[in-house]
């Protein structure tokens, strides 16, 4: 069919590109224009309450100078602590399905498992664990938080490490193989090393994923308004500062859940900045 402008098959398809391109383009600024409007408010209303004491104090009761150093080190502990658990689970469960289920049925179990696990809602991981550990305890510490915070990590490790080591190519499996190298040797020395930068990038993804949770640690770890290290207690985290302050008639609390937010932003920022790093350095 010939292309050109007296065609009126092919202007109408023109036309209907032009629409689609401006609608798409339209689309875009809509989200872009809310997310740079809620970024703007969290940077400003931040800042305004960032300080030197924000890292020297505990949080304050209502009307006295305070700071977040507490709910710091408990989110530092807590997300720490629950990365630790998960990673290791996830790798490993990745290396079984990539390397040495791949089509039996209790791979393909896992992966479905996988699966729902990753898009479960974080609050019924919070009441599972809540059961589990807080329950037959009878109180709330940082290592249930830990425990339901690694069970969020560990879907997130699994798929990433799985498809990276399936993009392995298959030749160095076999060059591996003809020199006689055992399996355990070859997915640890060979598969494991080259796809080390995309396992890492789901471990930073899996990081960003858990730093702002706040519903399962509510059911396990708490809070606390004092410092405390004591992971078998209940701990201060900056989910739950902001969650409580945020909700309080206080101005002095709000501008704490301000900076508290914005602290765990330019952490996630952070996190996933350095997965694209990684990213690009792998290809």
């Amino acid at each position: 069919m010939e292309k050109s402008a007296n065609n009126p098959v092919y202007r109408r398809r023109r036309l209907l590109n032009r629409f689609n391109l401006t609608m798409a383009w339209l689309t875009m600024a809509f989200g872009l224009f809310w997310l740079g409007w809620i970024f703007y408010t969290l940077f400003y209303e931040g800042f305004n309450g960032l300080g030197t004491g924000i890292f020297q104090l505990d949080t304050p009761p209502p009307g006295m100078a305070g700071g977040l150093r507490n709910a710091i080190w408990g989110s530092l502990l807590i997300t720490l602590s629950g990365l630790f658990i998960g990673t290791p689970v996830g790798i490993l469960c990745g290396i079984f399905l990539a390397e040495f289920g791949r089509r039996s049925k209790l791979a393909a179990a896992t992966r479905f498992m996988n699966d729902i696990l990753l898009s479960a809602p974080s609050i019924v991981i919070g009441l599972f664990v809540y059961g589990l550990i807080v329950v037959p305890q009878g109180r709330f510490s940082g290592w249930a938080g830990s425990v339901a915070l690694s069970l969020l990590v560990i879907p997130v490790v699994v798929r990433t490490t799985e498809n990276m080591l399936r993009l392995v190519p298959d030749s160095l499996r076999e060059a591996a193989y003809a020199l006689g190298t055992p399996k355990w040797k070859l997915v640890g020395m060979v598969t494991l090393r080259a796809a080390k930068a995309g396992v890492l990038t789901g471990v930073l993804l899996a990081f960003a994923r858990i730093a702002g949770e706040t519903a399962p640690l509510l059911f396990t770890a708490l809070n606390n308004q004092f410092f405390s290290t004591d992971m078998s207690q209940p701990m201060a985290n900056l989910p739950n500062v902001i969650y409580q302050f945020a909700m309080s008639p206080y101005q002095d609390w709000h501008e704490l859940a301000w900076a508290a937010a914005l602290l765990i932003a330019l952490t996630v920022l952070a996190a996933n900045i350095g997965a694209r790093i990684l990213s690009a350095r792998k290809h």
